[in-house]
């Protein structure tokens, strides 16, 4: 499995002291791995984290037990740190996927960790990859080696903390917010990568234009950037990386979005918000991007068929049947054909009139429900089919509207708690300027104004 560190690579789960040197035991790795930096000062940004006073260096200068979230986009030196954070602390360093791992994996470590620092006095950093991935009882398993710090818990997520894990957890964690690097980071790591020993050790040199390639095809993301930057050194017979030999390197970018982390949900926002602007352009490039990253067609049809009554509802209830077409279609015949079909949803969607008088009706009839107006049902509305209804009174007095040449009577239908409330409000868009004036010459006739 992929590592979400900042250089990547598969972890060992061994004392932390045992691994030093240049080599670190990686001679041979990809060069994402080879480059991983040994200590804090050698990370490359996010220096908001790691300047002088900050929390994490005093924690790890003063070698207490701690316990962490680091929260970021890929590439950005989540398992880095915790791979840096049990170096410098000498503790045993010990990684469990949250991907394979079931709630006996965690007990039995943290059960090791709390035996160990019994006996020897040494302390373990457990760090948890992808730690979104756990359920409500895998993280609830986490939380006595939390609190009794048997263990130093570095847990890391590319979702957002506060809806992926349980309270107890992030409420006993510092949380870490990790930044995507910028051009000037990725720089650095380029320029460490091409002249280290552990690295290209000067071996290749790298011309100006594919340096800017390169920095650019890595969208912040350093291990992508040094994987780009290996496979270009490969490809230079003469030690020279041109923008040709990179372009060959590296068939195209790869898409800046994780379509089962936090961008997923940022990119999907991104485009909802761009329909119901009205941008058809930015609505069609993020559509683009989903599909690049290969998101599954069907969450994205739904999503425009959300849309299509909450952002355009009666300004064009013809949205609604476009959409769910649309999500018909992607059924049928799948991608890469659904894209072409999606992408006429979301011109159309962006194109149509916007009312939100739908969602803000259900609502607000919502709401008062919830505050306790929920009130009887009025008598003539009640069933009565069944033996004895009439003596209740059920229906009797009941006026039928299609028995009035105007197919609309005057009658209470609504409890007397919510008689007279009124929470649709017609928009003035589209065709809800119709449905407006009909809709109040009808509320005229039902209650005798």
């Amino acid at each position: 499995m992929e590592q979400d560190g900042l250089f990547g690579g598969a972890l060992p789960s061994v004392p932390a002291g045992s691994l030093s040197g240049a080599d670190d035991g990686v001679a041979g790795k990809p060069l994402a791995v080879r480059m991983r930096p040994r200590t804090l000062d050698e990370i490359v940004g996010q220096q908001h984290l790691l300047g002088p006073g900050t929390p994490l260096r005093r924690l790890v200068e003063d070698d207490q037990p701690m316990a962490l979230v680091l929260w970021g986009p890929p590439g950005t030196g989540k398992t880095t740190l915790a791979y840096v954070v049990s170096r410098a602390t000498q503790r045993r360093f010990v990684e469990l996927s949250a991907v394979t791992a079931g709630v006996k994996d965690v007990r039995a470590i943290i059960d090791t960790a709390r035996k160990e620092l019994v006996r020897t006095g040494a302390g373990t950093v457990l760090f948890v990859d992808e730690v979104h991935r756990f359920s409500k009882t895998q993280q609830d398993a986490l939380l006595p080696g939390v609190e009794n710090r048997w263990v130093s818990l570095v847990a890391a997520t590319t979702e957002n903390p506060y809806f992926a894990l349980i309270s107890p957890l992030l409420s006993r964690s510092l949380l870490l917010t990790l930044e995507p690097l910028d051009d000037d980071a990725i720089r650095e790591v380029m320029r460490r990568a091409l002249a280290e020993e552990r690295g290209l050790g000067g071996a290749v040199t790298i011309d100006d234009d594919a340096h800017d390639h390169l920095l650019r095809l890595a969208g912040g993301d350093a291990r992508r950037a040094l994987t780009y930057l290996e496979a270009a050194a490969g490809g230079a017979a003469d030690g020279v990386i041109t923008l040709e030999v990179a372009e060959k390197a590296v068939d195209r970018a790869a898409v800046r979005y994780d379509r089962d982390g936090d961008q997923h949900y940022d990119v999907t926002s991104a485009m909802i918000k761009s329909i119901r602007g009205s941008d058809v352009d930015a609505g069609l490039h993020y559509l683009a991007r989903m599909a690049e990253a290969g998101e599954d067609p069907k969450f994205l049809a739904r999503r425009l068929v959300i849309l299509a009554s909450e952002d355009i509802g009666m300004a064009d209830p013809t949205a609604l049947q476009t959409a769910v077409a649309g999500a018909q279609a992607v059924q049928l015949i799948g991608w890469p054909e659904a894209q072409i079909t999606l992408a006429q949803v979301v011109i159309a969607l962006a194109l149509a009139p916007k009312s939100n008088s739908v969602v803000k009706a259900i609502g607000a009839a919502v709401g008062d429900v919830r505050a306790g107006l929920a009130g009887a049902v009025p008598p003539h509305l009640r069933d009565s089919h069944y033996a004895g209804s009439k003596k209740l009174g059920h229906g009797t007095s009941y006026s039928y509207a299609h028995d009035d040449p105007r197919g609309v009577v005057e009658q209470q239908y609504a409890p007397d708690t919510v008689v007279e409330k009124q929470y649709y409000e017609p928009g003035t868009r589209g065709a809800e300027r119709d449905y407006a004036e009909r809709y109040a010459r009808l509320r005229k006739i039902i209650r005798g104004e």
